[in-house]
């Protein structure tokens, strides 16, 4: 698992370094960035290769600080739990004998439990991917789009799926990704599988030792 978390830390920075040339390229038409917290509420499913690499981040905090974040996440999962009981460890979401988990919903303004007080981001370095994609179009450089959605903040006076400049290899990218994503349910389940989904606040509580 080492060299799979590694390699795909590899793709995330490739990831962080796109944004971050669209910031250069777009300016202040750009909101995101680090500090703000405006997208990080609710309820939105991650990979559990994603939850792997924010285990990693999350066991780097202080011990006040990862009793104060499990608390909340227990109280999120409970709360989940009165209206999913099978959503049970190891919290995989595909798993479930229905796809109720798939509408969210939207008005659902409940703050990550990796939130801080100050509203930053305590794992921002091992975050997972949806994270760091949310916020602008994902438009491959061939034109594809593979998400027209993007934060209202940003571009308020423009339109940024005609921006050319704001194109990245998505492609390639998310082909790595699932790549990366089937490496890593053989070395956890033993067999390969690209849907392997749980929640932000479940991914902390996960047991990689026993996933049965």
């Amino acid at each position: 698992m080492r060299e799979i978390l590694t390699q795909y830390q590899a793709l995330l920075q490739g990831i962080d370094r796109w944004f971050t040339d669209c910031m250069t390229q777009a300016g202040d038409r750009i909101a995101c960035r680090q500090g703000c917290s405006a997208c990080c509420r609710g309820l939105f499913e991650i990979s559990l290769l994603d939850a792997c690499l924010l285990q990693q981040g999350f066991a780097l905090l202080e011990m006040n600080t990862q009793n104060h974040v499990l608390a909340k996440a227990r109280d999120r999962v409970n709360e989940l739990q009165s209206n999913w009981p099978e959503f049970r460890h190891p919290y995989i979401l595909n798993r479930l004998p229905h796809d109720d988990w798939q509408e969210m919903p939207e008005e659902d303004q409940t703050p990550c439990p990796l939130l801080s007080e100050e509203g930053h981001c305590l794992v921002y370095a091992q975050r997972p991917v949806t994270c760091r994609l949310h916020g602008l179009p994902n438009i491959d450089l061939s034109g594809e789009i593979f998400s027209e959605d993007y934060c209202t903040l940003n571009f308020t006076n423009s339109d940024p799926l005609k921006m050319i400049e704001l194109r990245y290899s998505f492609r390639e990218t998310f082909s790595k990704e699932f790549n990366l994503l089937g490496s890593c349910a053989e070395r956890l389940l033993g067999h390969h599988h690209l849907e392997l989904d749980t929640f932000i606040a479940s991914a902390i509580l996960i047991d990689f030792n026993d996933l049965s």
